[in-house]
């Protein structure tokens, strides 16, 4: 695939992943990343993001390319694909969305322990990660209580992490199971 040219986050409005760069590592980071689609800068300190055709076909070919590319975790620190991603206006249409989104899962995390980790970009002091994370585990127990099948939350060697990223008015979230989390090592959704 040919490189493109890194885009301002208002050109790549529909990013599906997210990328932490280290210090000094944006060029390298860009040029790599460029091999699996569309990067785009932010205007968030060391954050770049992409639009991929594909979340889970790139999540494969990153773990290949990441054991295979000695570089990589020296200029990039994390990589998140979204398997879900919206819009927002407010924080009730965030929680609204993000609720929907995160009870979609809950067939997934039957039987199993979990915890929601949410990384916020933007929106100091009017969307709270930690309290988002609750009302978001919250919606899942519910979810799983009505099917019958909920287990609980745990933060301790967790069955699953729902990750939860948003870059101002935009979020992406993703499901990762234990084994996805030592598979790839980039994800770092602890």
């Amino acid at each position: 695939m040919s490189a493109r040219r890194p885009r301002p986050l208002a050109a790549l409005p529909d990013w599906n992943v997210v990328v932490s760069v280290h210090e000094r590592g944006f060029a390298w980071a860009r040029r790599f990343l460029a091999e699996f689609g569309i990067v785009g800068d932010t205007e968030f300190h060391n954050v770049l993001v992409m639009k991929v055709a594909s979340p889970e076909e790139f999540l494969a070919a990153m773990g290949r390319r990441w054991k295979e590319e000695q570089k990589t975790s020296a200029h990039i620190s994390r990589i998140v694909p979204a398997t879900v991603a919206f819009d927002f206006d407010t924080i009730e249409e965030f929680e609204t969305k993000a609720r929907d989104a995160v009870a979609s899962l809950a067939p997934l995390l039957a039987g199993r322990k979990f915890h929601v980790r949410m990384h916020r970009r933007g929106l100091k002091g009017v969307l709270s990660s930690q309290q988002e994370e609750r009302l978001l585990d919250d919606a899942l127990l519910e979810a799983l209580a009505r099917a019958g099948t909920g287990d609980g939350v745990r933060f301790d060697d967790a069955d699953a992490v729902i990750d939860v990223e948003t870059l101002g008015h935009r979020a992406g979230l993703a499901l990762w199971t234990r084994e996805d989390l030592e598979r790839y090592p980039f994800l770092k959704a602890e």
